[in-house]
């Protein structure tokens, strides 16, 4: 295993008390459309290459044996860490002590800690490449370099509800991308449970309670959503990734990607509300309009 590498500076910063993200953040406005769970495929790819990551999901994880599961669980904590108030709070409390006990030993007698700093953030970190990334194919306009850094700093009040130490997190938009590309390169390395990660998303196996009779109806489904799926989690990780990983990517896949980057671009705001968005999040938005609209009466009353 290498060794963790960290941020360079993390500037004489002062961390935010933890609170619920704002609803006037784009993290709250962009997290949770239902195209989140193609763009963010690249982040868990990228988990997966961190040693210890790999190691702990590897002894712990049901992704292969329940991807479905694992799948629509992993979802709905990360829609509550944005759109779930205080409970956000307590759900990041519930993962960090889900895993203060998922601790292994790798082949080569190399012991791994889920709760270890540089790893614990590398998860969040993913999230804000996945984020940026994906905007490049799949926004109508890439974000601006200002954007970027708007987008960055929001980032911060989640590593901070996370516990992430300050040493982990870099000063400036500038810097993560500094610091993500050293990570990629020198770090991250080709582990099995990085290949059976996209081995498992271009074929997903049926969820366990699902009859027999049903299953081949099942695999017709959802094998073009998994093919989709792999394409877009393949194209938009880091080519260093990829090579790392063994993947081709030619100039035709890239062609390809940004045309259905730039259709559903298109499509995806012409739904209604409540199909763009998951349904935590649908509700969670609703309920802050009804605020809103609460707190305007209240101060427009006569006095």
């Amino acid at each position: 295993m290498t060794a963790s590498v960290a941020p360079q500076s993390t500037g004489a910063r002062t961390l935010a008390p933890r609170r619920p993200i704002a609803p006037d953040t784009r993290m709250w406005d962009e997290t949770g459309l239902i195209t989140f769970s193609l763009t963010a495929g690249s982040a868990f790819l990228l988990q997966t290459m961190e040693p210890t990551i790999s190691a702990v999901v590897d002894r712990h994880s049901t992704f292969r044996t329940d991807p479905m599961g694992r799948a629509v669980r992993s979802l709905a904590s990360v829609m509550m860490w944005i759109y779930g108030g205080d409970d956000a709070l307590a759900e990041a409390d519930r993962l960090r002590h889900l895993h203060a006990s998922l601790n292994t030993t790798d082949a080569d007698g190399v012991r791994h800690t889920a709760l270890s700093s540089g790893p614990w953030a590398w998860v969040l970190h993913t999230g804000t490449f996945a984020f940026t990334g994906s905007a490049e194919y799949f926004s109508r306009r890439p974000l601006t370099a200002a954007e970027k850094e708007a987008y960055f700093q929001e980032t911060l009040q989640l590593m901070r509800n996370f516990s992430v130490p300050a040493k982990e997190i870099p000063a400036s938009y500038a810097e993560f991308q500094t610091f993500f590309a050293d990570t990629v390169a020198n770090h991250l390395v080709a582990t099995d449970t990085a290949r059976d990660y996209l081995r498992v998303i271009r074929s997903v196996a049926p969820p366990k309670q699902l009859p027999r009779a049903l299953r081949p109806a099942w695999k017709w489904a959802v094998t073009p959503i998994g093919r989709l799926q792999y394409f877009v989690t393949v194209g938009t990780t880091p080519e260093v990734a990829r090579q790392k990983l063994g993947l081709t990517w030619t100039s035709s896949d890239e062609r390809k990607l940004r045309a259905l980057g730039w259709l559903i671009a298109r499509t995806v705001p012409l739904l209604p509300e409540r199909l763009r968005y998951f349904p935590i999040a649908y509700e969670a938005r609703r309920l802050e309009r009804d605020r809103q609209r609460l707190r305007k009466m209240i101060d427009m009353r006569p006095l």
